[in-house]
């Protein structure tokens, strides 16, 4: 397993081995104690899977209470994954990383608490695992606009389906902070 830090102050891109012959392949997604010696720490207590059709895009998603690191990958298909830094104290807020999450590559993108989460679907259908730190509770639920101009997300698709919940999310600058117990 090779981890690529991503320069966001705690995001990592996790890069399996993969074992492959001409009868498919295998790989190790998870083992808590390899994971932790390179610097992923999650708690894991659920575990989550969408699917979604090409031009879907998930705007960029969080938990404000008490935050949610998150560990996801690509089970089936292709999508470009974002992961945007939420902690107003880092030096990286507002930045953004993002990746190809592929069936093929095995890639997985580790966000710690404090990072928002977000992907748009680039092949015909993507299969999208989530391995998470705490559970779910639609009432912590953030999210910031994906067409936020102060992170300038290059997005590589035109013309993205998106939910009215995530048409309406609001950019940074308005977003309410101290909602979040993890900037304190």
């Amino acid at each position: 397993m090779e981890v690529e830090d991503l320069g966001l102050n705690g995001a990592l891109l996790v890069k399996p081995q993969i074992f492959g012959d001409d009868r498919g392949y295998f790989l190790e997604t998870y083992r808590r104690e390899v994971y932790r010696e390179v610097g992923i720490n999650i708690d894991e207590v659920q575990m989550n899977r969408s699917r979604s059709s090409r031009g879907v895009l998930r705007a960029i998603h969080f938990q404000v209470s008490p935050g949610q690191p998150k560990l996801v990958s690509c089970a089936h298909g292709e999508v470009f994954n974002v992961a945007v830094d939420l902690r107003l104290h880092s030096p990286t807020f507002g930045m953004y990383a993002g990746v190809a999450l592929t069936e093929r590559n095995g890639y997985q993108l580790y966000l710690p608490i404090g990072f928002g989460n977000g992907f748009v679907v680039v092949s015909e259908t993507a299969s999208y695992n989530y391995i998470v730190g705490s559970l779910y509770d639609p009432g912590t639920e953030a999210e910031i606009a994906y067409d936020d101009p102060d992170i300038d997300i290059d997005w590589p698709i035109n013309n993205p389906i998106v939910s009215e919940r995530d048409k309406n999310a609001l950019p940074l600058k308005d977003f309410d902070w101290g909602r979040c117990t993890w900037q304190r």
